[in-house]
């Protein structure tokens, strides 16, 4: 095998900005918070940091409504406090990975200020614009993702324009040349400043079809579902041109060293592994969110990480992802017992993972009362559930008041927990997970077999999903028991050297006796 670039070795490790540390009381974090916590990071042993867009912006949806692609908002900082963090992590050998928003701008970006001037505008097509339909309502039937139609009239011209998610988000017309020439400039501004790399916003949303034909209906919509469910998205995702742009654009990328590109796109397994490209010239890593999606139970989980890695083209790399900005944290979805089995799973999977800022500690989501939701998902669609303030909620890193994130008033509040689950609590707590993800991410780094051998003997007994990872010498198995009760299980002979309840350490054994919620590592001879 060659050797691997940094981000096949690597584990990523997602900051959601405001949320991360506030360094001038303003209850938002920032650039200056996230240098003062790089301690933590290296502590963890993380090796690049993916940070949630911090480009000017009205905020409309917290940052990923832009207004200038190349600038950083003042609620974080300046391009120095930018440039000064790049340094830093690059000091300390981690790498830096920035959101990429090119679906949207925000209506207040000075394109989208032209484009809707007038229908003769130089910028006019550089959104998608379209005449109502025969009876003054909207061109089709899209939905946005935030529930309603995904079109809305311009009273100056008396057009429609798209818009995936907020009206305050309309969409660029990729199929507009200046328009890509424009976002690939962007790039290359990052990329210049020394960003190791892109995650690419709904990736998979990029080119709508130009026929702009109604959407078909979900023939499985359930009544009380969100908006955007009724319809099959046929037509305005995942349209075939797509992948022509994130040719173009990991061929940008290519002209940089080691630069990777990475794409939001929520796609069944067969769609998904199709954005590595034919000739693996798409995204290195499109993000493979099956984890966030499976059933937490042994066979299920068997199921999907077969299907999963089978449909890899030959000579791509496979990543795996627990949590993200936009879904339940792990541990409110499984326990916290299951989310120390889960932390095993995804370092001990082939493959590139990413942790979620919090889930190193456990954090589970707040609950967020109507009067103190902030999220425009939920706003839009209220008591549907859609809200993502739960899992955006600030890092408690110690027991002080606003668990040493601000000393001002948080922009979200904290969980009722964070005395005890914070940073410095768990660091000087032998067993706790957040000791248990530095000992996977220890143990990752010493093990040629976790960092490059595939997946082998894959199987499930009962409910214990087991696996194998081998390189050269170093032969791995790894159990991991899905239930909240004891499993016994015959087991090669080797020896176990690490447990998710850290108090197993080189106990040679043949027959496995797992304690509820508890997973294995064990080295056969």
């Amino acid at each position: 095998m060659k050797e691997l670039l940094w981000w096949q070795r690597g584990i990523i490790y997602q900051i959601y900005p405001r949320s991360f540390q506030d360094s001038n009381r303003d209850g938002i974090g920032d650039l200056p918070g996230i240098m003062r916590r790089l301690p933590h990071l290296v502590d963890l042993g993380v090796d690049a940091v993916w940070i949630s867009p911090i480009y000017p912006s009205p905020m409309a949806d917290f940052g990923y409504d832009i207004a200038n692609y190349c600038d950083i908002d003042p609620i974080f900082g300046t391009l120095s406090d930018f440039d000064n963090l790049t340094a830093q992590l690059h000091a300390a050998g981690l790498k830096l990975i920035l959101d990429f928003v090119p679906n949207h701008t925000s209506n207040q970006h000075p394109w989208f200020l032209e484009s809707r001037f007038s229908l003769t505008n130089a910028r006019r097509d550089w959104y998608i614009w379209r005449d109502p339909s025969p009876d003054g309502g909207p061109p089709n039937n899209w939905t946005s993702q935030f529930g309603g139609s995904a079109w809305e009239l311009d009273p100056t011209t008396g057009q429609y324009y798209l818009h995936s998610f907020l009206k305050e988000q309309p969409d660029l017309n990729w199929r507009n040349h200046e328009v890509c020439k424009a976002m690939f400039d962007v790039l290359r501004f990052w990329l210049d400043r020394g960003v190791d790399g892109f995650r690419v916003d709904v990736m998979w949303l990029l080119i709508k079809d130009d026929q702009f034909r109604d959407n078909p209906p979900n023939p499985g919509y359930q009544p009380g579902a969100p908006d955007n469910q009724k319809l099959l998205s046929v037509y305005n995702s995942n349209r075939p041109e797509t992948l022509e742009i994130v040719k173009e654009m990991r061929a940008l990328l290519d002209t940089y060293p080691e630069r990777v590109l990475i794409g939001e796109i929520y796609l069944p397994t067969p769609q998904l592994v199709t954005y590595y490209g034919p000739n693996l010239e798409g995204a290195q890593l499109p993000f493979n969110f099956q984890l966030l999606q499976t059933a937490w139970a042994a066979q299920p989980l068997f199921e999907m990480i077969r299907d999963y890695i089978s449909a890899i083209p030959s000579g791509a790399w496979p990543n795996w992802v627990l949590g993200n900005h936009d879904q339940k944290r792990i541990a409110t979805r499984i326990g916290a017992a299951q989310a120390r089995v889960a932390a095993m799973l995804l370092l001990t999977l082939w493959g590139t993972p990413t942790i979620y800022y919090g889930e190193e500690i456990g954090m589970t989501d707040v609950p967020i009362s109507p009067e103190e939701v902030r999220d425009p998902a939920e706003k839009n669609q209220p008591g549907l559930g859609q809200g993502r303030d739960p899992e955006r909620t600030p890092l408690p890193w110690d027991d002080s008041p606003s668990g040493g994130f601000t000393q001002g008033k948080p922009w979200l509040k904290l969980g009722p927990d964070y005395a005890t689950i914070n940073v410095a609590s768990q660091t000087v707590q032998s067993d706790s997970i957040l000791n248990l993800y530095r000992q996977l991410i220890t143990l990752r780094r010493k093990s040629a077999a976790l960092e490059e051998g595939t997946v082998e003997a894959l199987r499930f007994e009962g409910d214990v999903l087991l696996y194998e990872r081998s390189s050269g010498d170093e032969h791995l198995a790894i159990f991991l028991n899905t239930r909240h009760d004891t499993q016994r299980i015959a087991a090669k002979t080797g020896k176990v050297i690490l447990s998710t309840y850290l108090d197993r350490h080189d106990e040679s054994l043949d027959t496995l006796h797992l304690r509820p919620a508890e997973g294995v590592i064990i080295q056969l001879p």
